[in-house]
């Protein structure tokens, strides 16, 4: 099963960002960002909204669910 962190990095590897450079974007700390990727933490609501709407996709897919 692919985890949030898994999800997150494969987003921004898509978009060939650096966790620096994104967690910039986002207004939040690498160090913050880097444990949403390793999974040491979760993103709070807001995090995960700007996170969507930064990559322009579905919490769904972030969450990767499968809506049918």
């Amino acid at each position: 099963m692919l985890q949030i962190g898994d999800k997150l990095k494969e987003l921004r590897l898509s978009e060939n960002l650096t966790q620096a450079e994104l967690a910039e974007k986002l207004h939040i700390s690498r160090v913050n960002y880097t444990r949403y990727e390793t999974n040491a933490a979760r993103p709070d609501y807001e995090t995960l909204i700007a996170i969507a709407d930064f990559f322009s996709v579905s919490l769904d897919e972030i969450f990767n669910r499968n809506v049918f």
